[in-house]
């Protein structure tokens, strides 16, 4: 089982990250797992229950966490949620994109999807991370800080009927690698590629018999991946083990792109 314990106390030790889709799943499970490696995490989401939620739990396991409200649809949203996290903590230490929406399959065939559905996931899952990244580069460049973008194995091959999905993580991956050269040597810029993970996100393929069979059947490791088996790699990233990598794309996929 894949826990805090991987790594050092101190891995993270001094660092501010923030975090954007920290509520839940995924974005959880890196807000938990970086505070227990000693970062002080702001924790951001559009719904404050869950950011509060998060950082308390962090708060009561002995860590320093804020839980901040923000829409990274939201130019204005986004400056005020880093503007917070300055006047708190004096910096930015590493950005975490990881806030994202997909509607699955339900998105249809190139020729029956919603454009407006396209709109939304566009500007959320890719312009999202551009907004952040604007709002919290100088920061970044001031500490010499990282990035690290939430992309998908949807970012590095195609998959059926969620071409808007893929289009948006193929965009993440395409800025991660240019970012990666237009910010170094200040900042690092990485990405992580999950494959299919067990998050509230995913419940309908696994509830669904068919499906699940089929990605299974398609994943190596044959299973579905724990949150904190994406969390570990990011904070990999974010600690000075990976000081050395810029513009690199982690496939956690249980062999997905293998094939």
């Amino acid at each position: 089982m894949i826990g805090s314990d991987v790594f050092r106390e101190d891995a993270l030790r001094s660092k501010c990250i923030i975090v954007t889709g920290g509520g839940r799943g995924i974005g959880e499970a890196i807000s938990r797992m970086s505070a227990a490696a000693g970062a002080r995490v702001a924790v951001v989401a559009r719904s404050a229950d869950e950011v509060n939620s998060v950082a308390q739990a962090i708060e009561a396991a002995g860590g320093t966490a804020l839980g901040l409200t923000a829409d990274v649809s939201d130019t204005e949203s986004v400056r005020k949620m880093c503007a917070e996290v300055e006047q708190t903590w004096g910096q930015i230490d590493a950005v975490v994109n990881n806030a994202g929406i997909n509607p699955g399959p339900a998105l249809g065939t190139p020729d029956a999807v919603d454009t407006a559905v396209v709109s939304d996931l566009l500007d959320i899952n890719l312009t999202g991370a551009f907004r952040t990244i604007e709002a919290a580069a100088p920061l970044l460049m001031d500490s010499e800080g990282t990035i690290i973008n939430v992309a998908s194995v949807g970012g590095l091959v195609g998959l059926p009927r969620q071409h808007p999905y893929v289009a948006s993580k193929h965009g993440m991956i395409g800025i991660t690698r240019s970012m990666a050269i237009d910010l170094a040597p200040q900042v690092r810029v990485n990405a992580v590629a999950p494959g299919y993970v067990a998050t509230q996100l995913t419940e309908p393929l696994q509830n669904d018999a068919h499906l699940q069979a089929s990605i299974l059947d398609r994943t190596p490791l044959g299973r579905f991946a724990e949150p904190a088996e994406i969390a570990a790699p990011v904070v990999f990233l974010a600690s000075d083990a990976a000081a050395y990598m810029t513009g690199s794309i982690l496939s956690i996929d249980g062999g997905w792109t293998a094939r």
